[in-house]
């Protein structure tokens, strides 16, 4: 075991280089570059026009008037010696905006992954117990309907028509948990069960289709033969198995919810990391948006680990070597 863990850590170095540097080359690809955006906001301001020498001192001041490669040589550099850099527009440490908002992130993607599985686990096991009955036919037809329905649209739907039939509207305030946390949840818990809801379809057809496979086992018929209750034959024996690939589905939907949360912050107006990309991204904000997205595939890649351990644990058969 923990020769594979140092194995599998060593591999995260060459798996965070390649990605930093699809991170650093995509944003720069992207048509518009800061320099300009910067020349037509002061020209804008000064009611004028801004010379080739100016424009020459802004990219100098920024660090890019050098080659690309040296530029992604200096952003390594400050990376290895633990600096996320500085935020081109605000000129303030690009740490201190993600230290404010990657708790609004976290809460959101936690509670939304808890009620996934809340939602999935028990609907998928009982839809497999269940099967071919009424209750089986009513679950699948439910995790068909959190597959199809985009969360982005539900949450549009969810926003819009309780403000026009009965005048309310989320809180766009942030209310920290500290201060009142119950008013917090009240602010996140319904990002969270649209956010949840659409990974929770595929997570309960995989429930049910394992469930289904592992109570033909023969060791199942063993316990049903020693005559054990139900709850016990599921949960001791059935449940334990047919969760690993379920693990599996759990770990790659965390690697989905970057991109939801995105999507949901940018809606709900959760001042998270999703909406501090989208402005870094706007305003062709390169260090920032390089920060984040390095520190969302750090994230990943540990959770591809914790997942692949957890699979240990959950069946004692299998071995790393």
């Amino acid at each position: 075991m923990r020769s594979y863990i140092i194995r599998r850590i060593l591999l995260i170095i060459p798996t965070l280089i390649f990605v930093s540097l699809i991170i650093f080359t995509t944003i720069r690809l992207i048509p518009g570059n800061v320099i300009d955006i910067m020349v037509d906001n002061y020209a804008a301001g000064m009611s004028g026009s801004v010379s080739i020498a100016d424009k020459k001192i802004i990219e100098h001041n920024l660090g890019m008037d050098v080659p690309i490669y040296e530029q992604y040589g200096r952003w390594v550099d400050q990376i290895v010696h633990g600096n996320l850099g500085t935020s081109l527009w605000q000129q303030t440490p690009v740490v201190d905006s993600i230290e404010a908002r990657w708790p609004v992130t976290f809460e959101l993607g936690l509670l939304a992954i808890l009620i996934a599985q809340v939602i999935a686990v028990p609907i998928g096991v009982y839809s497999a117990l269940r099967q071919n009955t009424w209750g089986d036919y009513l679950g699948r037809s439910f995790a068909i309907l959190c597959i199809a329905v985009p969360s982005f649209w539900l949450a549009t739907l969810v926003i819009v028509y309780p403000s026009i039939w009965w005048g309310y509207m989320p809180s766009v305030m942030l209310i920290k948990f500290t201060t009142d946390p119950l008013g917090n949840l009240k602010m996140f818990i319904i990002p969270a069960i649209v956010l949840g809801m659409g990974m929770s379809g595929g997570t309960m057809r995989m429930t049910r289709t394992m469930m289904l496979e592992v109570m033909r086992q023969d060791y199942i018929r063993t316990a049903w033969a020693k005559g054990l209750k139900e709850r016990i034959v599921v949960i001791r024996h059935a449940l334990k198995n047919a969760l690993i690939p379920v693990v599996t589905m759990t770990g790659q939907q965390m690697t989905m919810l970057a991109g939801g949360t995105v999507i949901i912050e940018s809606i709900f107006g959760l001042p998270g990391m999703g909406l501090l990309i989208i402005s870094a991204l706007n305003n062709r904000d390169y260090v920032t948006f390089e920060a984040c997205l390095l520190l969302y595939s750090i994230v990943l890649v540990v959770i591809n680990l914790i997942t692949d351990l957890t699979y240990g644990y959950l069946d004692p058969r299998i071995h790393y070597h």
